[in-house]
């Protein structure tokens, strides 16, 4: 087929397509709404926080190679390439004095599997991974069911 053919049709298209479609009347508002229901071109409102249970313990998983959950508030918790918070509890140092769950041994490991003294500059940004869990209600419905090897 050559260049001049696939034009034509694709001019044929878009004209059968312009008239096929229903055309609004400009000043008819196209009502649009977010997610959460709100109208997207009023103004944007502060979406409410659920809130995080403290400290409940290790949450149960959805599916085998599930980062564990994180079950307790982090909102203002800094974690920069300088600091990172989490390992104030998580480290390995740490973990006993203050009863929290230890880093995992494959947050030390380099991508090539070679042991490392610190956590690996790969894990160490732990909100990649890990998220607080709330018990929000979901924004769309789905169908998702927990991994059978996990009930």
């Amino acid at each position: 087929m050559t260049i001049r053919k696939v034009a034509s049709l694709c001019l044929a298209l878009a004209a059968t397509l312009a008239f096929a479609l229903p055309i609004q009347a400009a000043d008819t508002p196209v009502a649009v709404k977010s997610l959460r229901g709100t109208d997207v071109i009023g103004p944007s409102l502060e979406p409410d926080v659920p809130k995080v249970p403290n400290d409940r313990g290790a949450l149960p998983r959805d599916f085998v190679q599930q980062p564990p959950l994180i079950p307790h508030d982090i909102r203002g918790y800094q974690i920069t390439k300088n600091f990172n918070k989490c390992l104030d509890c998580h480290a390995w140092n740490r973990a006993q004095e203050t009863g929290a769950t230890k880093i995992s041994v494959t947050h030390f490991r380099d991508r090539d599997g070679h042991e490392l003294a610190g956590v690996s500059t790969r894990r160490y940004f732990c909100v990649q991974c890990h998220v607080a869990q709330t018990d929000a209600k979901p924004l769309v419905a789905n169908t998702f069911q927990k991994s059978t090897g996990l009930k």
